[in-house]
């Protein structure tokens, strides 16, 4: 089976090929995002493997179906940027990553609080110019501190029970609570009252209708003066216009954000000589107390050597077997 791979990147071929020795696929890489003008480039696949920010809507969909395409695979967790309802009318089986190393992201989300709470990152760059002054370098202790966690999947999960080590009290709140942290004493509450109680709220959620800018002007205004909000999920659960005035009003104390509603004119490039025309983005960076990465989350070496593996056993298992029954691949 050919597979075409959009959106890549040297370490996407590098762990991707690596991974192939076993499948014995053959892989054709695209660095260019997957939209409505790239997918006529696809010659003789039968298969496309995308990211999170390609565009797989209707069109895109129905231009697949007359390439031969039969099998989408999705390299994440995530499914927003799909069009499911046109995959199935057209008979194309959607697959994706559900759980990576959840370990990655939470750690990373660990990395962000803990850099804009102590300000490390600031403290590194004086340093280097020989400025050993602490002033402006104030932080607190997490220790004690509340910890809403909103979304309680694979990720969510494994940041509730890492913050909850460093002797904080966690809140959770999941439309669907998951029974091992409720066995494990966690407690679930109303998205209010999280917000409400919460020094510190990390996003965990996916990206739906439901959780479409969850943070927002309304749930804003009900947090605690000064919260650390933590964002590396999907960039679509901000309002980021809303955020803006929350840091302005200092409602927001901090903000850390892996992810951002306009990353895919951003993030996996190097736009260091170029003029960015996002003004949002900009007032965002001009702000001392956020701290932006991007999409950087999932990259360790085992997440990236997972998302190889599950991606292309999921690919081998659809083309194998021909009734979804008999699947175990994970299936959107």
């Amino acid at each position: 089976m050919k597979i075409s791979f959009f959106s890549t990147q040297p370490y996407d071929i590098k762990f991707f090929k690596e991974c192939n020795e076993k499948f014995k696929f053959e892989l054709e890489f695209f660095e260019s995002n997957l939209d409505e003008h790239t997918v006529n480039i696809i010659e003789d696949s039968e298969a496309i493997c995308v990211f999170v920010n390609d565009v797989v809507n209707d069109k895109v969909i129905n231009k697949l179906v007359k390439k031969g395409i039969k099998y989408i695979a999705l390299r994440n967790a995530g499914f927003n940027n799909v069009d499911l309802e046109s995959a199935k009318r057209n008979g194309l089986k959607v697959c994706r990553v559900p759980a990576y190393s959840p370990e990655a992201v939470a750690e990373h989300t660990l990395a962000m609080l803990l850099t804009l709470n102590r300000k490390t990152h600031k403290a590194y760059n004086r340093v280097r110019e020989q400025n050993f002054s602490l002033n402006g370098l104030l932080g607190t202790t997490i220790h004690g501190k509340t910890v809403g966690v909103i979304g309680t999947g694979n990720i969510g999960k494994v940041f509730a029970k890492t913050i909850k080590s460093l002797g904080t009290h966690v809140l959770l709140y999941d439309p669907f609570p998951n029974d091992e942290l409720i066995s494990e004493g966690f407690n679930y509450v109303s998205l209010e009252e999280l917000l409400k109680q919460s020094n510190i709220i990390s996003l965990h959620c996916p990206l739906t209708p439901e959780t479409h800018h969850i943070i927002n002007k309304d749930t804003i205004s009900v947090m605690k003066q000064g919260v650390y909000l933590i964002n590396t999920s999907r960039g679509g659960l901000i309002d980021t216009r809303a955020i803006i005035e929350g840091l302005k009003s200092k409602r927001i104390g901090a903000l850390g954000i892996d992810v951002y509603e306009q990353e895919d004119k951003l993030f996996f490039r190097d736009l260091s000589e170029t003029i960015i025309e996002d003004e949002t983005i900009q007032l965002l960076l001009s702000f001392p107390n956020v701290l932006v990465t991007a999409h950087q989350a999932f990259f360790t070496e085992e997440a990236l050597s997972q998302i190889a593996l599950v991606t292309l056993d999921n690919l081998r298992q659809l083309k194998e077997f021909n009734s979804i029954e008999n699947k175990s691949a994970e299936l959107v």
